[in-house]
């Protein structure tokens, strides 16, 4: 049975969430502060976060530094009023699986916490390698031709996700689902502004843009 990490300081909204998810079948905690949420993030005491980013102490925003800084891979879905699209991208890019804007459908959220939870459960390598370049999904680290390289989490995710697929198209859509979690206007440009950022750091040949449908990694 799964265990889920409520944080929320808003009584009615935790409650609302609380009862669901035990009417779901999933064993809940519920902490109203950032220092608890953290602490009970760190312990491994639950599966995943659902994180509301206006707590008290300290905001989701530090919390979810934190937990990454620790090496605590944790799925985190953000929970916010702020809804520009700055805040979603600063949720994602501080290491948030998913996020979602209230008010929300717990049915919705429910089906976001089985994605989460079935994306950590399956067995990963702990390093991917594809030619000269190689991540270690343990301790989030890059290597290209033998050299260190500094990725954000999310460029981190996006060169997973590349790497896990070499040789094979993946359009932004696919690339916004499975990286971001969110679904972004169609218009958005952030796939294109990351898959940049990786160039830049990983070799501007390395990623392939195939006119019409997506990204490749060579």
């Amino acid at each position: 049975m799964s265990r889920i990490l409520i944080a929320e300081d808003e009584s009615r909204i935790s409650s609302f969430i609380d009862k669901g998810l035990r009417a779901a079948g999933f064993t809940t905690i519920v902490v109203t502060t950032g220092p608890d949420a953290l602490e009970h993030a760190l312990s491994g005491a639950a599966d995943l976060l659902v994180l509301d980013i206006g707590l008290p102490g300290i905001d989701g925003y530090e919390v979810m530094r934190r937990l990454r800084a620790a090496g605590i891979v944790l799925p985190v879905i953000v929970l916010t009023a702020r809804t520009s699209a700055e805040d979603t991208l600063a949720s994602l890019e501080g290491g948030a699986n998913d996020y979602m804007p209230k008010p929300f459908r717990f049915d919705e959220l429910l089906a976001r916490i089985r994605l989460r939870l079935t994306d950590a459960s399956r067995v990963v390598e702990p390093v991917l390698a594809v030619g000269d370049l190689e991540i270690d999904l343990h301790t989030r680290k890059a290597i290209v031709d033998g050299r260190e390289v500094e990725l954000s989490a999310r460029e981190f995710s996006l060169a997973e996700e590349l790497m896990r697929h070499s040789g094979r198209v993946l359009s932004r859509e696919q690339l916004l689902s499975r990286v971001w979690g969110y679904d972004f206007d169609p218009g958005s440009n952030v796939v294109d502004v990351y898959v940049g950022y990786l160039r830049a750091k990983l070799g501007a040949d390395r990623i392939e843009t195939v006119r019409g449908m997506g990204y490749r990694l060579r």
